[in-house]
């Protein structure tokens, strides 16, 4: 029994070893459902291009501890896929290679939401990369509340939250629209049902114009670590 318990304990010293250190292990969720066009997924994916490669983003990641992060870009619908695989972004030349990487692909997902699934999918991802950062997170983006298949979505929250990782969500409040949103408390309603773990909050874009300025509020305080003074932590309105 002794024996046993010493090659578990070797292989955990080994596995943790074996993972590159980071900062923040941060999976970036992005809404490919059915209400999204292939058009809306081009303006998205060309928001978090943009923010990722931000020179404001860029000080935030040189300012971590190790001057690295570990990112992915996944699209949720029906199921999850990922655009860009984990890659190490740690100053402008590797930004620049995420982003490029971001734009070319066509869309990977399809159909209705399955919001508890792609929870639960971004957790796994986190727990099976080959690195260990200090703060993991899930960023969730998304134009809806419903969850038409797979687990509820309060409990893939509770057991990604229960993992030690943090889900932050960007509701877009009004994407592509002239009238009113469809969901106008959406905010609300992410901060209810979708978010969770340590300092987890929301920042809503109200429109398309507003997309890339949520999406680069959001990078900020997810990979400096600061927590808004509130779970909403910005909405603005639209004009």
């Amino acid at each position: 029994m002794r024996c046993l318990i010493l090659v578990l304990a070797l292989l955990t010293v080994t596995k943790a070893a074996a993972a590159e250190m980071v900062e923040l292990e941060l999976v970036l969720l992005a809404d490919a459902s059915g209400s999204i066009s292939d058009e809306e997924i081009r303006f998205q994916r060309e928001g978090y291009a943009a923010a990722i490669t931000h020179p404001d983003v860029l000080w935030a990641i040189e300012n971590t501890a190790y001057g690295v992060i570990a990112v992915t870009y996944v699209e949720w619908a029906a199921h999850t896929a990922p655009v860009v695989d984990w890659h190490l972004i740690d100053g402008a030349e590797s930004a620049a290679v995420f982003a490029q990487a971001l734009l070319v692909p066509p869309r990977q997902a399809y159909g209705n939401n399955a919001i508890g699934g792609a929870l639960l999918d971004g957790k796994r991802l986190i727990e099976t990369n080959g690195y260990e950062g200090w703060r993991k997170v899930i960023d969730f983006s998304g134009d809806s509340p419903n969850n038409f298949s797979g687990p509820p979505i309060e409990q893939a929250r509770d057991a990604v939250v229960a993992a030690g990782i943090t889900i932050n969500a960007l509701p877009i409040l009004c994407r592509f629209c002239d009238s009113f949103a469809r969901f106008p408390d959406l905010d609300k309603i992410y901060a209810d049902r979708i978010i969770g773990g340590p300092g987890a909050f929301v920042v809503a874009a109200a429109d398309e114009n507003d997309l890339a300025r949520a999406i680069r509020r959001k990078l900020i305080l997810e990979i400096s670590g600061e927590i808004p003074d509130a779970r909403i932590a910005q909405r603005v309105s639209r004009q």
